[in-house]
């Protein structure tokens, strides 16, 4: 029971360490050099659809 309960913490750990620098550095290539990030894909609007799941028109 031991053994279990410090793998999960172990893997909360390294999962929450990893997270936040990740998302708060700016960008690098495999290399570790600074590289220009690329831009986000636009949202793609899904078709909309009414409380049965009809396709309706969008307003």
């Amino acid at each position: 029971m031991t053994r279990m309960v410090a793998t999960a913490l172990l893997g909360l750990a390294l999962t929450l360490g990893s997270a936040a620098p990740a998302s708060a550095a700016p960008c690098k290539d495999a290399k570790g050099k600074f590289v220009k990030c690329p831009q986000k894909a636009p949202v793609k609007k899904a078709p909309c659809k009414d409380a049965k799941g009809r396709f309706i028109k969008c307003k």
